[in-house]
């Protein structure tokens, strides 16, 4: 990843609204935990598991928060953008609020025009998780423990998230989930608002970015998926060449809120992984880099923000963040013809998202589970793993985007 040039950095620690901070008894309340190292300072409360705030320098060296979210944990509870919130069990939506599986009719409730979003009415972003194990310069894991039955989902449900803080200035998460009894969908997101200007920026029109995905999954007026695959070639949801979001919204007005098909192939998600997303922004030269093995990505524009009072009491508008959720297709269990999400016994789920480094994943698993290595299946009592890498750069002057398509993806004609 080359560097034009580097900025000094000084660390600010972002004062920010709490209730009930957790000091030495991580198991009880909800508390904000800062991780800190080097040129990246990260704040995440166990409310929804959230990230808060994510502070780092711009080319100039000013400091800036830039996540979008909210200046106290209270206007966290029940809100429905889902500021930097862990999304489950399944995020995304189903349509019609259930599914069958093994032939039993699960019915969920229906909390978005007749379909179920993000888990339904209280999914994991809307309850309090418990810390395990808090070191500040290094990492935060948090657990959840989701019931049978709970949302309507079958079958008992163990999470836990880790954030880890890894020179140099990579965000990662890692997302664990072991169905202890049923058969189960899962499909968990981080749900964070990038704005890399600046949470209290405007607008991110002027964010370029670049997605190596050649095909979506058309949705209806509801965003729930067809069913088809779309190629992407000569509409505005073409962005295999670097672009600015504003200019493609002359000819998609209401903005973007899209599965995009990682150019792998729609098989379940492997080991390789391929680089999904760069995004940039020109003015602060902060860049942001997104490796994944998942088969796909919500690309969101924020288009149904509609002025919510955030941070420092700055007015989120339409379109002041980007969101890019790795995931499952939405809409899965319903669709045959999509990756299942279906988790279940003896089978393991592996979800990855990392930097350039491909053997990333695995010093991250040293750090935190020291002599296990998440790839041997035979060894791995989980069925549902993911890691998420946020590589931010803050002194490109240049950036050095994806081939089109994609370097060492052959995107599939079908």
């Amino acid at each position: 990843m080359a560097k034009a040039f580097v900025c000094p950095l000084l660390v600010l620690i972002i004062a920010f609204g709490l209730v009930n901070v957790c000091k030495g008894d991580y198991n009880e309340g909800i508390g904000v935990y800062e991780l800190r190292n080097g040129h990246l300072s990260v704040n995440i409360t166990n409310y929804g598991a959230t990230v808060l705030n994510v502070v780092v320098p711009d080319r100039n060296g000013k400091l800036d928060d830039i996540v979008l979210g909210f200046g106290s944990i209270d206007a966290y509870k029940n809100d429905t953008t889902y500021f930097g919130a862990i999304i489950g069990r399944v995020a995304n939506r189903i349509g019609g609020a259930k599914f069958t599986l093994n032939g039993t009719v699960y019915k969920l409730p229906a909390n978005d025009h007749g379909n179920t979003l993000h888990g339904g009415s209280r999914g994991f972003s809307d309850v309090i998780w418990t810390v395990r194990e808090y070191v500040k310069d290094s990492h935060l894991t948090l657990s959840y423990d989701s019931h049978d039955g709970e949302q309507g989902f079958p079958g008992d449900l163990h999470v836990t998230v880790t954030y880890l803080i890894l020179p140099p200035n990579k965000l990662a998460i890692r997302m664990r989930a072991q169905p202890e009894n049923k058969p189960t969908p899962v499909n968990l997101v981080s749900h964070t608002y990038w704005n890399l200007a600046g949470h209290a920026s405007g607008d991110i029109f002027s964010h370029t970015v670049q997605l190596a995905a050649s095909r979506i999954t058309p949705v209806d007026d509801h965003l729930i998926p067809t069913g088809q695959i779309s190629p992407v070639k000569g509409t505005p949801y073409d962005f295999l060449k670097p672009h600015t979001v504003g200019s493609r919204f002359r000819e998609l007005p209401g903005g973007y809120d899209m599965n995009y098909i990682i150019d792998r192939g729609l098989g379940q998600a492997g080991l390789h992984l391929t680089r999904a997303a760069v995004v940039w922004e020109r003015k602060s030269g902060r860049k942001m880099e997104l490796w994944t093995d998942q088969p796909g990505v919500q690309f969101y524009t924020s288009n149904m923000l509609n002025e919510t009072v955030g941070k420092e009491g700055f007015m989120y508008k339409k379109y002041a963040g980007i969101c890019l959720e790795t995931q499952g297709f939405p809409d899965a269990v319903n669709r045959p013809n999509f990756p299942s999400q279906v988790v279940g016994k003896g089978e393991v789920y592996r979800h990855v998202m990392c930097p350039d480094d491909p053997t990333y994943h695995n010093r991250i698993a040293a750090m935190v589970y020291p002599g296990f290595h998440i790839w041997r299946g035979k060894n791995m009592p989980l069925l549902y793993d993911l890691i998420i890498c946020h590589s931010l750069e803050w002194s490109s002057l240049t950036v050095h985007w994806m081939s089109s398509p994609p370097a060492g993806i052959s995107p599939s004609t079908n």
